[in-house]
């Protein structure tokens, strides 16, 4: 148990070199909204112990298996997941549809990201897309993002003719023939298709080690959003390392976790300007943090120094959500249990978490 629990404070460990570390910094995002950065680290879990679900906050692993589902089937239009509950692409993909939405007259002209005007018609395109027949077709796809390469990575043969990639498919019968191969990879970074993605590729490389008897499997991430993203991460490829282990006859030992930029959101206007002023400061207070009692300390100082974030845009500042976590002691990883069939013939049924045991859900929206 203690071991189980270790391994869940390798993220706090992770989320507190963050705010601490002499080498993070505040930069701009990219998505607008200012980041405290970290680049380069790397965690590891032991299968072995639990299913690595994150217990310092409450997680949906329904989210997490429908995202991975539809990843191995190759799917692409956010479709499945909306009519599933599953929000997490839908924002990006109304951006990516947005500009040709608008020359069809679907939504207005000038939606500023983030207001009121562009919250409603992300709704309403939300909406259509579970309850209009035709509409997700048309405007529901995300471009060649992880399914796409994944499944249908496109290449050009010796003859110049294109022709599409199984990855996944590859990389388990690579696994059952020819298990120590240190060439059995699967990457989502395609060059040639960035521009025409909703979202370049985040977790774009995995590589596979095995013996013949047990799996390893280390994933490369470029940018990892610590409190919303990283989590969810973990459990996916935790997830798609038991599936793969079944299906190639091994048994799952380790998910490695390697990082580029690791970040937490800072807010957008005042709210962000204050951590660029004061980060420093930041840093000494969570140097100072040991116990839980001293989180709630640091917590209680930050939000009475924080000026308010923006109207309509609140709920990006994801810093004291993390030091609230900081201040909870997490508890003993629950089970997981996937059904031994073909990776895309499973379907939300065959998942089964048991012993799951977490604090309060902490929620936050995510900058897009």
């Amino acid at each position: 148990m203690k071991k189980a629990r270790k391994m869940v404070r390798q993220y706090l460990d992770h989320c507190r070199e963050i705010l601490t570390s002499e080498y993070s910094l505040f930069k701009g995002g990219s998505k607008g909204v200012p980041i405290i950065s970290l680049f380069g680290y790397q965690n590891e879990y032991d299968l072995s112990e639990g299913f690595p679900l994150l217990t310092t906050k409450k997680m949906g692993i329904k989210t997490v298996a429908h995202e991975l589902l539809w990843f191995m089937r190759g799917e692409t239009n956010i479709k499945y997941l909306v009519d599933n509950n599953v929000s997490i692409w839908t924002k990006d993909a109304f951006n990516h549809n947005l500009e040709s939405m608008v020359e069809e007259g679907i939504f207005n002209e000038g939606l500023v990201k983030y207001s009121s005007d562009w919250e409603k018609s992300l709704k309403e395109y939300g909406q259509r897309i579970k309850e209009e027949d035709g509409f997700a077709e048309r405007w529901g796809d995300a471009g060649p993002i992880y399914g796409s390469q994944w499944r249908h990575w496109r290449s050009v043969d010796e003859y110049g003719n294109i022709i599409e990639v199984d990855q996944l498919k590859d990389f388990i019968e690579t696994l059952q023939k020819k298990p120590s191969s240190k060439k059995n990879i699967v990457t989502a970074w395609n060059p040639g298709e960035l521009s025409r993605m909703a979202l370049e590729s985040c977790h774009l490389l995995y590589q596979a080690n095995s013996n013949g008897e047990m799996l390893d499997i280390q994933m490369y991430q470029r940018s990892c959003d610590q409190f919303l993203g990283v989590p969810f991460n973990i459990a996916s490829y935790a997830m798609l390392t038991q599936i793969i282990a079944q299906q190639a006859g091994l048994q799952a030992r380790r998910f490695v976790h390697t990082f580029g930029d690791s970040h937490f959101y800072c807010g957008a206007g005042e709210r962000g300007n204050w951590y660029r002023d004061n980060l420093d400061e930041l840093k000494d207070k969570v140097r100072g943090a040991i116990t839980p009692g001293d989180y709630r300390e640091v917590l209680v100082d930050l939000m009475d120094k924080l000026p308010p974030e923006p109207e309509g845009e609140r709920g990006y500042d994801h810093v004291p959500a993390i030091i609230e976590q900081l201040s909870r002691t997490p508890y003993r990883l629950p089970k997981l249990e996937i059904a031994n069939k073909d990776f895309d013939k499973l379907t939300i049924d065959d998942f089964k978490l048991t012993d799951y045991d977490h604090h309060a859900p902490i929620r936050r929206k995510m900058a897009v």
